[in-house]
């Protein structure tokens, strides 16, 4: 069923309700099973009528499709039995026994031997369990507390729990619209037409005399008749309503679209209204020529097509849609709203931005000039760059006369590129600076532009052509785009007023920006020079930023009027209309409100000296907080990408950090576990880990003020009542996150239901294990290359039971092969597959896959999976792949002579040979920090080579634990700071300093993990270290500590058949999900792969071992100690 169709199933619905045709409403509820009246249930389910209540659920659930239905069912099953016998109608209660419940006893008999043994009870109150169970009035009230968690969680009812917001009468509005329609085409309008059928169109009898169209009046709401009107097609689907438009709209309609439309012909031919001659050509805008043709102009019919719907129209009334967001059960908790600190920055903060992956670094700009790089987890200030112009020769003459000697300028704005590695600072005067971050505790000066006249209001940074680019906008009225060698490739002219904010953004593979001016004119550009695509009013027509949700799917805008009105709403870009409105600014703000988004469900802005969020799906106020007070009147504020921290500014010159409970424990621990974006437990997970050790000095709750109309449940300790015992989520308080009186405890993964993991499997060849193994950069796939030479690709796609796409343990991927059936195949001819070494490298973009099994290097294409090219014929045999990490035409081969190639793809020539190693290289790293390359080899040495000129700079060897022979495969990755480096070897696991090449740590297989290690590898956020085992054990590292944290037994993920095997599998390579820290994959020996996960009420593996003596319990866990940074010395 089309979208359209399914909105006017909601109209009927609209319009039965208000009919009073009550069965009727909830027959078609059921029946399109489109929304699920949750207060019609909760009224069944009060009065007991268990018959209606499963057939109302039928339409939208069995009991067997998922495990939230399941629960849902069971427990109005189980009530119904227990209100039969404690009626004492026992024939009642066995017949649910034999007929409704029964059914359950497949998939938990003790459960149901437990329930059929009540009927030997005099009363069934003298079970423990149920003892508490009172009169059926409170036992039905709280188990629809428990219904109602269960089918929120449940994604079989996505969509369908909120009714769209409609005006009155909505349906009889459309008609109402459709019979003016109809008036107008009339040969003979009369006027105060007779409307007496709705079953034919409407046309008025001919009279004596032509008269002029007159709107037709019905009894409810007549509405006036609109000056054009959509074509309509005979066979066409539900038109949206014509929105009145006036002379000037249509015509920056026809001036932005082709021409030629058969649709503008028709409008403009129905409309009455005359069309002034030169209205077209005011709208065009002067086209500014590109100022460099290094800049391919990539222009075409898909970006046309695609800015086309973008296009939004001038007329802004409200108009609402169904919400299309998953529904899941949210808490306040989820919001951060506790005080972990305060920070003085020393001046007025001006703007702040958090790294997109190391999510406790924030950047800030001050009103004196100084950027300041913070690490929050520490409160420790690592770098301010104060205000200096870097070459005033450089700047323009307009700059040079406007500026005092050695004065700062205030910052505007600083930003992140989406990489993380360069920063972005606008100033209030003409220019913008940009810093190469290295991960180190300093900012290396880049590049300086004179960029705007006057001040600089925005930057930002896209990728248009693939290439980072800096976007910036000022008070001269322009847009620019500018290479990061300061060479300007496109200016956009077209405001009338100062801009003040720009959004670059990109959909289907197309770059184009939005762009906010004083006047409050919003455009959208291409990156193409034929100027705005898009011209229309924002609420409040003043200042106005826009931002998308996380994952780029809903755009949303907040600004404040020149009389202090603020708006925040959500914009349907494909229907260029206003989506909703928030509601919640009650005072005329003395600023401009700034806002953020975070975890695709949430709002904040700073008003009223306050913080208030809203859920993205309803528009009113979900709580406010003052953040223990302290707070400008239009406080700024951002939070981190995991949405569990948030920064906001302070009326004293300085920034506090409001965090979750998932914050504060990154905080603490100086770690960042994923945001447990659904948890959904219906059985309580069997691994138990007590909390962490940290203090909880500094930390203020917050109490927030909670709307009425909020759809989320109140946090059960601002209610002060613990109601964890009937909660089907895992409960989150402050004495989770520090309590530290609790011991440490080892994470035991022993059993399968301790952990979630899904395994793929290829039955064709269980001979050939997989010997290396890459998640794609997307993160929703995993690619296996087995020792046979063959590569398997394995894809998750976006669906219900997996809205993201990406890899998860939830739902089982796809083997994935083009529709000819060709396989990843290497060359292996002439190989002895016992001898080749398999090696693999994935361009940045997933287009290509390069990889070796003993004979040629093949590059494939991951579309097509055919080979582009082959090249580096054997001997000698390549044994590793690198992909050069600033031009992917360069690859760094490891050789089996112990060589090392730097091989350049586009030409098919080897630029340089590297030697150094003794025997096969087996591991290569790159360091962009440090202009490095690291390579390890077979005889146990690292060297480190210069990127520049490929000279040798150090070469050292690893340290073997005493009676250990060097031999045997080292291998290298580096951390996510590009400093530290972890080493592998099947003695030992070690992280090193690579700028001195330096041992840090070091932890050797001992007691509960003493097998050899057959793998390891960092975390996407280098927060963790996993590292696979010949005995088929998996261990969770703290990467700083090198502690163990938790162990994953085979017996957690295998099958018994498998362990009782001759030879059972164990995993060979470990890769670790780019974006999800706590998943990881692992490839066997047996040729399958699995993707393991903790639980979705654990969220992550254990928690960090305390870095004090402290408590710790089982063997294992005081086995995990490490090296101290003496080289010469390992801990026992």
């Amino acid at each position: 069923m089309s979208s359209l169709s399914r909105e006017l199933v909601f109209l009927i619905l609209q319009f039965l309700e208000e009919e009073k045709f009550k069965e009727s409403v909830h027959k078609l509820e059921k029946e399109s099973g489109f929304f699920f009246n949750m207060k019609y249930f909760e009224e069944k389910v009060q009065a007991g009528e268990w018959d209606e209540v499963e057939k109302y659920l039928s339409g939208f659930t069995k009991v067997d499709d998922n495990r939230y239905s399941m629960k849902i069912f069971f427990e109005i099953r189980k009530q119904k039995y227990l209100e039969a016998l404690d009626r004492q109608d026992k024939a009642k209660a066995v017949e649910i026994l034999v007929t409704d419940l029964r059914v359950f006893s497949t998939f938990n008999e003790d459960l149901y031997k437990e329930i059929t043994q009540l009927l030997t009870l005099g009363n069934f109150r003298e079970n423990e369990q149920l003892s508490k169970y009172g009169d059926t009035k409170t036992a039905r009230s709280i188990m629809l507390l428990e219904l109602k968690k269960l089918i929120e969680a449940n994604p079989l009812f996505r969509d369908k729990l909120v009714f769209p917001t409609l005006k009155s009468s909505r349906l009889r509005t459309l008609i109402n619209q459709s019979l003016n329609w109809q008036h107008q085409l009339c040969k003979n309008p009369r006027p105060n037409p007779d409307i007496k059928t709705l079953f034919t169109d409407h046309t008025c009898a001919p009279s004596n005399g032509a008269l002029g169209a007159t709107p037709v009046n019905l009894p409810v709401a007549a509405v006036a008749k609109p000056a054009a009107f959509t074509s309509l097609g005979t066979h066409g689907p539900f038109p949206p309503a014509a929105a009145a438009a006036n002379a000037s709209a249509l015509a920056g309609w026809m001036a932005n679209a082709a021409a030629s439309s058969t649709v503008q012909a028709s409008v403009v031919t129905a409309s009455s209204m005359p069309m002034p001659p030169n209205q077209v050509s005011i709208l065009k805008r002067p086209i500014t020529p590109p100022a460099t043709l290094g800049m391919v102009d990539y222009q075409n019919l898909e970006q046309e097509q695609l800015m086309k719907r973008l296009r939004l129209a001038q007329n802004v009334e409200e108009v609402t849609y169904p919400a299309s967001r998953q529904q899941v059960s949210w808490s306040l908790d989820d919001l951060p709203r506790m005080v972990a600190f305060t920070m003085q920055q020393g001046s007025t903060v001006t703007s702040m931005d958090f790294h997109p992956s190391h999510h406790t670094l924030l950047l800030v700009g001050s009103g004196n000039g100084d950027i300041t790089l913070w690490e929050v987890a520490l409160r420790e200030r690592l770098v301010t760059k104060q205000f200096k112009i870097w070459d005033m020769t450089a700047c323009s003459l307009p700059f040079q006369a406007s500026i005092a000697k050695d004065a700062p300028i205030p910052v505007s704005r600083v930003a992140w590129s989406p990489d993380g590695n360069v920063i972005g600072a606008a100033f209030t005067k003409h220019l913008i600076h940009l810093y190469a971050y290295t991960g180190s505790n300093d900012l290396r000066q880049q590049l300086e532009i004179d960029a705007h006249v006057g001040c600089v209001n925005d930057i930002a940074f896209a990728h248009p052509n693939k290439q980072l680019c800096v976007v910036t906008c000022g008070e001269d009225k322009l847009i620019k785009v500018w290479d990061m060698n300061g060479r300007k490739l496109f200016n956009f002219e077209g405001h009338e007023a100062p801009v003040y904010s720009i959004c670059p953004h990109h959909k289907e593979n197309i770059q184009f920006i939005f762009s906010t001016a004083i006047d409050g004119k919003i455009k959208a550009w291409l990156y193409d020079n034929i100027g705005s695509r898009v011209d229309y009013d924002a609420p409040g027509q003043w200042c106005t930023t826009m931002l998308y949700s996380a994952d780029g799917s809903r755009l949303f805008s907040c600004g404040t009027s020149k009389d202090g009105d603020s708006f925040l709403v959500e914009w349907n870009e494909s229907e260029g209309a206003i989506k909703r409105t928030y509601n919640g600014f009650r005072k005329k703000s003395t600023g401009v409100v700034q806002f953020d988004t975070t975890q695709n469900h949430f709002l904040a802005a700073g008003e009223d000296n306050q913080i208030k969020f809203w859920d993205m799906d309803n528009v009113n106020v979900l709580a406010s907080i003052d953040a223990d007070g302290g707070l400008p009147s239009v406080p700024r504020l951002r939070f981190n990408k995991e949405g569990n921290l948030l920064a906001v500014t302070t009326a004293d010159n300085g920034f506090k950090i409001l965090a979750t409970a998932a914050g504060l424990r990154s905080l603490r621990a100086i770690e960042t576990p994923s945001f447990e974006a659904l948890r959904t437990p219906v059985e309580s997970a069997a691994l138990k880990v007590a909390g962490t050790s940290a203090t909880a000095a500094n930390i203020s709750p917050n109490e927030p003020k909670v709307e009425r109309s909020s759809p989320i449940k109140p946090s059960s300790i601002l209610n002060g009542v613990d109601t964890a015992a009937r909660s089907t989520e895992k409960p989150r308080s402050l004495e989770d996150v520090t309590d530290r009186s609790k011991p440490w405890q080892l994470a035991e993964i022993v059993e399968p239901g301790q952990c979630r993991h899904v395994t793929m499997s290829d039955n064709s060849d269980s001979s050939s294990k997989v010997s290396r193994l890459l998640y794609t950069n997307s993160g929703v796939g995993i690619l296996a290359l087995g020792s046979n030479g063959v590569q398997k690709l394995w894809k998750w796609f976006r669906n219900e039971q997996n809205p993201s796409g990406k890899a998860t343990c939830n739902v089982v991927p796809q083997h994935w092969q083009p529709n000819s059936g060709l396989l990843m195949t290497n060359d292996v001819s002439g190989v002895n597959p016992e001898e080749a070494v398999p090696c693999i490298a994935l361009s940045k973009n997933d287009s290509y896959v390069m990889s070796a099994c003993g004979g040629k290097v093949s590059l494939f294409n991951m579309m097509t999976f055919k080979v582009m090219t082959t090249f580096m014929s054997p001997p000698p045999a390549s044994t590793f792949l690198a992909f050069h990490p600033q031009d992917n035409n360069i690859i760094a081969i490891g050789m089996e002579d112990s060589t090392i190639h730097i091989y350049n793809v586009r030409v098919d020539e080897v630029k340089s040979k590297l030697k150094g190693h003794q025997k096969r290289v087996t591991g290569l790293a790159f360091s962009t920090s440090l202009n490095i390359l690291v390579s390890s080899g077979a005889d146990a040495q690292l060297c480190v080579w210069s990127i520049d000129t490929w000279e040798k700079r150090k070469s050292v060897s690893i340290q073997m634990p005493a009676g250990k022979a060097p031999i045997g495969d080292t291998r290298v990755q580096f951390h996510f700071d590009q400093i530290r480096l972890l080493v592998f070897h099947e003695t030992q696991l070690a992280t090193y300093d690579a700028s001195k090449m330096e041992r840090i740590r070091q932890w050797i297989p001992q007691d509960g993990l003493s097998a050899s290690i057959s793998y390891a590898a960092y975390s996407c956020n280098s927060q963790l270290i996993y590292a696979s085992f010949c005995d088929g054990n998996i261990g969770v590292f703290d990467a700083d500590s090198l502690r163990l944290r938790c162990r994953i037994a085979p017996s957690a993920y295998l099958s018994q058949a498998a362990l009782n095997g001759s030879q059972p599998p164990y995993p060979v390579v470990v890769a670790s999900h780019p974006q999800e820290s706590n998943q990881l994959a692992v490839g066997l020996t047996d040729g399958s792969v699995k993707v393991i996960e903790p639980p979705e009420s654990e969220g992550k593996w254990g928690v960090s071992p305390p870095a004090e003596n402290g408590i710790l319990i089982t063997r294992t866990a005081s086995s995990s100690t490490t090296s101290n940074h003496t080289p010469d010395q390992i801990q026992r």
